[in-house]
């Protein structure tokens, strides 16, 4: 019957059909600018809901008005219809406050979890959990904040590192300094007993700052990933067994016996100087923190990869030092003296030329009630003809 009316209507009454589809367009689209005004000045989303439901129920009844007006509708439909939209209006608002409420919650999370992100709190989170576009928004602020929470804490280490850094720096090249100015005035002053001692101490003094200076940009070159070796077919048996000659006076003073066992010639892919370093920094520790009459042996393995470990009958290494002890300027021994050692750098300027071989270093933590230590470090074995051992 209602279809029936509708293409009578259109048939009889063309201009007027069409001033009415007009007239409900054009209030659709109003209602359409006033939400816009409406989603640029609202405070809750609730607010925003209740006032689309509205709208769309407003245009609606005037629809129904203008049914009403064609004689589509007689007057007692249109009555009917109004009263209809204006029960559905009462039970829209009742819903949208209802169901909005979860949304509302949500948004208020988001929001306040931008605050306090903007405060500077890394630990704020959402905690909203939806599918729609408001949770992806909630989960990517989630994840943002977990990425700005981590780069936080990675900041705070390396500002403590670089505080540690320039002290440990500081006090290294101060022992040395103060040694040159002490032994400069008595000189000066005419007051050293012995000034061929005092010249031969001072130039000890200008050798040690010139090797914790190249040790410092050493380090800075490998930690920004510019350090380049140029690598070569080397023997890591006769690097060992020239690192064991170079130190055997050294142990011999120290009254410590220096080893080497190895099974012949092991052939690696790798810098001579570089790898002969870290040898000869390895057995240097390990001859320092080896008791007198101890021993050290150098243990060159083959199998299943040119591996080179260092043993020492010294205290050992503990856990807690070992899980830190590739860290710049760390220390086994707390108490920073020249008697005991050197600035701290060995181990991971060791690491860093170890790691540029493709290889890797390690410490293994000494046992209970069992004496010595050991530093390894293992590396690829030459890709060309593999490792000969004769």
């Amino acid at each position: 019957m209602l279809a029936s009316s509708w293409s009578d209507t259109v048939r009889d009454r063309p201009a007027a059909s069409v001033v009415a589809a007009l007239a409900v367009l054009a209030a659709a689209g109003l209602a359409g600018l006033g939400l816009r005004v409406v989603t640029g000045r609202t405070r809750q989303l609730r607010t925003l809901v209740l006032a689309i439901a509205i709208a769309s129920l407003g245009v609606g009844a005037i629809a129904a008005v203008a049914l009403g007006r064609l004689m589509v509708l007689d007057a007692g439909e249109a009555r009917s219809a109004l009263g209809v939209l204006a029960v559905t209006a009462v039970v829209a608002g009742v819903l949208t406050v209802i169901a909005s409420s979860p949304l509302g919650r949500d948004a208020a999370r988001l929001e306040e979890a931008v605050r306090r992100l903007e405060a500077g709190d890394r630990t704020a989170r959402t905690g909203v959990d939806r599918r729609d576009e408001l949770g992806h928004v909630a989960r990517a602020l989630d994840e943002l904040t977990e990425r700005l929470d981590s780069l936080e804490r990675e900041r705070a280490a390396i500002e403590d590192e670089r505080r540690r850094t320039f002290t440990s720096v500081g006090h290294d090249l101060r022992t040395p300094l103060s040694a040159l100015r002490a032994a400069v005035e008595a000189l000066a002053d005419g007051v050293a007993p012995d000034p061929e001692r005092y010249l031969r101490s001072m130039a000890r003094d200008v050798e040690a700052l010139g090797a914790l200076i190249d040790d410092v940009f050493l380090l800075a070159t490998i930690e920004s990933g510019r350090l380049d070796l140029a690598r070569e077919p080397v023997d890591l048996g006769e690097l060992a067994d020239e690192a064991v000659e170079a130190l055997t006076p050294a142990a011999n003073v120290k009254h410590v016996t220096l080893g080497l066992r190895s099974p012949g010639s092991v052939r690696v892919d790798g810098n001579a100087k570089a790898i002969s370093r870290v040898l000869r920094n390895l057995v240097d520790n390990a001859i320092r923190h080896s008791p007198p009459g101890g021993a050290v042996d150098v243990v060159v393995t083959v199998d299943p990869t040119p591996t080179v470990s260092v043993v020492d009958t010294g205290a050992g290494f503990s856990t807690e030092f070992a899980s830190h002890a590739f860290e710049p300027f760390a220390r086994a021994d707390a108490s920073r003296t020249r008697a005991t050692g050197g600035a701290g750098l060995g181990l991971v300027i060791a690491r860093g030329l170890i790691e540029a071989h493709g290889g890797r270093i390690w410490i293994e933590p000494s046992e209970p009630d069992v004496c010595g230590g050991r530093v390894t470090f293992a590396l690829p074995a030459l890709a060309t003809d593999g490792p000969a051992v004769s």
